[in-house]
């Protein structure tokens, strides 16, 4: 009988398979698109979500059922003395305030780790976790010290268009038209809960500059105790790979040191920026 099992969503980029292979379980998010509910990775694929998104579907994201998640850790607690459960960000959803209220019908062995993260990010906390649990930490020590470096991280993305954060009320129409004629791209910010603009820039080339140069600001002003050995340096894209391998490849050219992991944004992200968009992260490592 193993003791801490690792549980999180598929908003941490760990697809089902890669879920199996590691030894962690992965609770798939579902969608609703034209009132029909499908899970991610399991119902729902990368390429058929950004097929139903460009034919303007209607898509809604929506918190797992809580049976779905208390199914999930009944059956894991079987096999394991307790586990730590990593939802998506709190800010971004409220899944994880429902995972904190369930779990308190599990007598601690249900420990619920709010690490305000998304994406890379998020799969960088939860294989932390998988190395504690493996090192011998308990439940209740690995939520802690997942969540006191849950701001050690930063995430700024750019997307090729200005629809669909028109379309979710996160821009006006008149400001949305206005960037579009001169093509001005947004560079926003996910650190801790929040989801931020952070800059305006003319263009990509504009933008991805300005990503990579603050990556290098926050290293050194946010961290400067650290070394480079010290960081994590992820990307992020939506939609197609074969197009996001060009910013794979200036981002190693902008960081040569770092062995670069590059994973697609979740879809409950993607819903909201749209196909095409690109992202870098730093992540201070973890020590324990």
């Amino acid at each position: 009988m193993g003791k801490v099992a690792v549980v999180t969503d598929s908003n941490s980029g760990i697809t089902q398979q890669q879920g199996k292979e590691l030894g962690i379980y992965v609770l798939p998010m579902p969608f609703y698109i034209n009132d029909k509910l499908f899970f991610e990775d399991v119902t729902l694929s990368q390429e058929e979500f950004y097929q139903h998104l460009s034919s303007d579907a209607d898509v809604k994201t929506t918190q797992p059922a809580p049976g779905d998640v208390t199914d999930l850790w009944d059956r894991v607690l079987q096999d394991y003395d307790e586990l730590v459960h990593i939802p998506m960000s709190s800010g971004l959803s409220s899944s994880c305030e429902t995972a904190i209220m369930l779990s308190q019908d599990y007598d601690g062995r249900v420990q619920v780790a709010d690490v305000q993260r998304i994406s890379v990010t998020m799969r960088q906390s939860v294989l932390d976790a998988l190395a504690m649990a493996q090192a011998g930490k308990s439940a209740s020590e690995i939520k802690e010290i997942l969540e006191a470096a849950k701001f050690d991280s930063d995430i700024y993305i750019t997307v090729d268009t200005l629809k669909y954060l028109k379309k979710g009320g996160r821009l006006t129409p008149a400001a949305a038209a206005i960037g579009t004629v001169l093509n001005l791209k947004p560079v926003l910010r996910i650190k801790g809960e929040k989801l931020d603009a952070y800059s305006k820039c003319r263009g990509w080339k504009a933008a991805k500059k300005t990503m990579i140069d603050v990556i290098h600001t926050v290293m050194v002003r946010d961290f400067p105790e650290c070394g480079h050995d010290d960081f994590d340096i992820a990307a992020a894209y939506t939609g197609d790979r074969t197009s996001a391998q060009e910013w794979l490849e200036e981002l190693h050219a902008a960081f040569p040191r770092y062995d670069i992991h590059m994973d697609p944004l979740s879809l409950s992200v993607s819903c909201h920026i749209g196909p095409g968009a690109r992202a870098v992260t730093v992540t201070k490592k973890l020590k324990f």
